[in-house]
């Protein structure tokens, strides 16, 4: 009992649609380093996307982003809430005029279009595992707007 309701707490907490035990053992899907395929972001110069489940430009995916060491993004949001986990690299993300450096095995979640800009330190390229609830994009900030 003690379980199922931490399995119930954690599906509310992160809004994951509760199902069945028998249908979540029905499927899995696994997608070894080796079939990765990486793919340059049109019009984002050192951005690189791997689509893993889903499509980011239509709705509901997971996925792998890179950016290259040294890249920076000014401010801007994004429409869907995002969940991510920083894989590798140096992240460092301005929200609210504070600056956040994240490393791997760092979390961070951006919801309600908050606005931020991005950058990876410059080194190694930063790998980020994204979750994302809705299609994918990038809005940049209104002339003038702080991160």
């Amino acid at each position: 009992m003690r379980n199922a309701l931490a399995v119930l707490a954690f599906a509310s907490a992160t809004g994951l649609p509760l199902a069945p035990a028998a249908a979540a053992a029905d499927h899995a899907l696994f997608v070894p380093a080796a079939d990765v395929r990486w793919s340059d972001v049109p019009g984002a110069p050192g951005v690189q996307i791997a689509p893993l489940q889903g499509d980011p430009g239509k709705g509901p995916s997971h996925f792998l982003l890179k950016f290259a060491g040294g890249f920076a993004a000014p401010a801007h949001h994004h429409t869907s809430n995002h969940f991510v986990t920083v894989v590798a690299g140096t992240l460092v993300l301005t929200v609210d005029g504070k600056e956040q450096k994240l490393v791997p095995g760092s979390y961070f979640s951006l919801s309600g279009k908050k606005t931020h800009a991005t950058r990876c330190e410059a080194g190694p390229d930063c790998v980020l595992a994204m979750d994302v609830r809705g299609r994918w994009d990038v809005v940049p900030a209104a002339k003038g707007a702080k991160p």
